[in-house]
């Protein structure tokens, strides 16, 4: 090869490390459809929502099950009064990165 043809092509690998290097650094991130970050942050917001209610001396909550799915927390199972459904989903709320509550508790 000659000096010509380092030139013409020496550029070509910095090129293919700076676009490999996107490609990866894409399929770390939060990007919508991807899940896989959102379906962590969704456990840790599920087990800090269980916790929480857990941890409220004011609620008896029987039978308690927690589901998040993009930060939209669903609360299901039984508590011994209307007081404690309304103040379940209200701690629910505190839990950082819940968007919204549906609250499917029942009286026992």
């Amino acid at each position: 090869m000659n000096g010509s043809s380092i030139k013409r092509f020496g550029n070509i690998p910095v090129l293919l490390v700076a676009l490999a290097g996107g490609t990866l650094t894409g399929c770390a991130s939060g990007i919508p459809g991807f899940g896989k970050v959102e379906a962590v942050q969704d456990d840790v917001i599920t087990a800090g929502v269980h916790s929480a209610i857990r941890r409220d001396p004011e609620l008896k909550v029987s039978d308690l099950d927690v589901n998040t799915y993009q930060g939209i927390v669903r609360l299901r199972g039984f508590v011994s009064s209307a007081d404690s459904v309304a103040a379940a989903a209200s701690v629910a709320r505190t839990v950082n990165g819940v968007k919204s509550v549906r609250n499917d508790l029942r009286l026992k």
